[in-house]
């Protein structure tokens, strides 16, 4: 008899259900519920474009939601479903009471931001986060992390509020990853969840090196008060092939899963997208939507030299008895969508256009920093910028730019994995973007000047979770054994073309020019460059 899996996964707008068959990876049902509050789910503030948070009761309503409409359209019975696997955004930490309740359902909190979700892209800790690199210096602490902490972190994040909204932080028993919440609400673990080695070791400077989280001292010299709240966090962390626990009847209740189905601890939804998308050794999977995280994987039994830059290096994160290395780019798709919205015109409408130029055509030369820089400059007060325009530049030739220009912040990203001796044999992408838009995908290609793969699967994260709860739930041995079994690639290859690929090497190397001078402030010479893309675009368009 056939059995399945079902992988939650909460992304920056919406929670999605995928309920797959643990023989094939073949999908039964899908179901979405977007969340309702804010804008598309996120609180901004019209005077901190570094605010973005979340309100955490909408996980719940999602939860509920979910799971009983992929029962219902599958017709298949929660007694078949052997396990749930869960992925989310991340860092998002969020406040939660000695009972498990997250402040922002309390009355006196639930109209205050601070007391939310801390979304993974709320920025509003950049001075926090330079605080914490500067007084790590003394610590191991950020070596396996790149060498800088982000504003999109955990400690960084919780800093900020301490200082800020110092009510919220005393009224917290403690904080949890959205990862560790989720299934922490679904086993009735909360407040004291399996937390998730994956948020711990990339987010939170947590390593079995140093017995786990740092030090008190060091917290304490950040702010007293985080080395009272390090008490009440956590001391161990486990990869997602662990068992957090098992569906409680309340929640069975509510979901119309069964009561006492095995529950995988959580994750990141870059990590557990590299897993859906089968990634091994030497595969570099990015998963692209509003930003991208760039995921592989290093045997355990060889050495892995630190990696400056990159979002960090833990064992387990992504494959159980693997190194995880994670780099990304704090915008893409919602670069797109940016100027998608004050175009005034469709990605359709744009693409259609843009597909029918060459490269260096436009004579135009962004940066995709539009959200600050992830990797592997780690600094989110850089912004974008577009270089030659003209009377004559189009919004489709700026579209096209700024698809050129998140490719050409992929390519930084890649040579300085491998500058570090991780060898990338071959690139699977996934995500919404890998999966609609050939444009990306062939900029891609040429842009790398590499092969672009696409999971066979369109919810690769979902996926992922899929995966763990299929192994916790007993009907694979392993991870290894589960992807060989429920992972593909579309028969599709995109392949670079060779003078497209001249013309971006190019262009490539000016974009090194501006991302030296504009991010590291490199006394380059800059005079050229607009008469070096002139030179270009003739070239492309003799």
């Amino acid at each position: 008899m056939a059995t399945y899996a079902l992988g939650l996964d909460f992304g920056t707008n919406s929670v999605r259900a995928l309920l797959v068959e643990t023989a094939t990876g073949a999908e039964a049902a899908t179901a979405v519920f977007h969340y309702p509050s804010g804008d598309q789910g996120v609180y901004y503030d019209a005077n901190d474009p570094n605010l973005a948070r979340q309100n955490p009761l909408d996980y719940i309503a999602g939860i509920h939601a979910v799971t009983n409409d992929v029962l219902q359209a599958s017709g298949i019975s929660a007694d078949d479903i052997v396990g749930v696997g869960v992925d989310t955004t991340g860092s998002s930490p969020l406040p939660i009471d000695a009972n498990g309740v997250p402040l922002a359902a309390q009355p006196n909190f639930q109209n205050n931001l601070d007391a939310m979700c801390w979304l993974w892209k709320d920025h509003t800790s950049f001075a926090e986060a330079e605080e914490i690199t500067q007084k790590a210096a003394a610590y191991p602490y950020l070596a396996k992390i790149g060498g800088t902490y982000s504003s999109e972190w955990f400690w960084s994040k919780l800093l900020r509020c301490s200082r800020v909204a110092p009510l919220v932080f005393q009224t917290a028993h403690t904080w949890v990853e959205t990862c560790d919440f989720i299934t922490g609400y679904l086993t009735g673990t909360l407040p004291l969840p399996k937390r998730s080695i994956c948020a711990a070791g990339h987010k939170a400077m947590y390593s079995d090196d140093w017995n786990g989280l740092p030090a008190a001292e060091f917290l304490d010299s950040l702010e007293p008060a985080l080395g009272d709240l390090a008490g009440r966090l956590y001391s161990k962390a486990y990869p997602s092939d662990e068992l957090a626990g098992k569906i409680t009847a309340e929640v069975a209740a509510l979901t119309g899963l069964k009561e006492g189905t095995p529950v995988a601890v959580g994750a990141f939804d870059a990590h557990h997208g590299a897993v859906g998308a089968g990634i091994r050794e030497g595969t570099l999977v990015k998963i692209i939507g509003t930003s991208t995280c760039d995921c592989m994987v290093h045997p355990k039994a060889e050495p892995i030299a630190d990696i400056p830059g990159v979002c960090g290096i833990t064992m387990s994160s992504v494959l159980p008895d693997f190194y995880g290395i994670e780099a990304g780019q704090s915008a893409v798709g919602d670069i797109f969508n940016w100027f998608v919205r004050y175009a005034g015109q469709t990605h359709d409408a744009l693409t259609a256009e843009a597909e029918k130029l060459q490269p260096g055509e436009s004579g135009l030369l962004a940066l995709d920093w539009h959200n600050g820089n992830r990797t592997i400059l780690v600094d989110p007060l850089l912004t974008g910028l577009i270089v030659g325009q003209t009377l004559h530049t189009t919004p489709a030739e700026t579209y096209r730019a700024l698809i050129e220009a998140t490719a050409f912040g992929a390519l930084m990203i890649v040579n300085r994995i491998e500058e570090y001796g991780v060898r990338i044999d071959q690139i699977i992408n996934c995500g919404g973007i890998a999966e609609r838009s050939p444009l990306v995908m062939q900029i891609y290609a040429d842009v790398l000047n590499r092969p672009m793969k696409v999971s066979r699967s369109a919810q690769t994260c979902a996926l992922g979770a899929a995966i763990f709860a299929s192994v916790v739930g007993g009907a694979h041995p392993d991870v290894l054994s589960a992807q060989a079994a429920m992972t593909g690639t579309k028969p599709h290859v995109v392949l670079p073309d060779t003078e497209r690929a001249a013309i971006y090497a190019r262009l490539f190397a000016q974009y090194q020019l501006l991302h030296d001078a504009f991010g590291r402030g490199s006394q380059v010479p800059l005079g050229h460059v607009m008469k070096e893309l002139r030179e270009i675009q003739r070239f492309a368009c003799p």
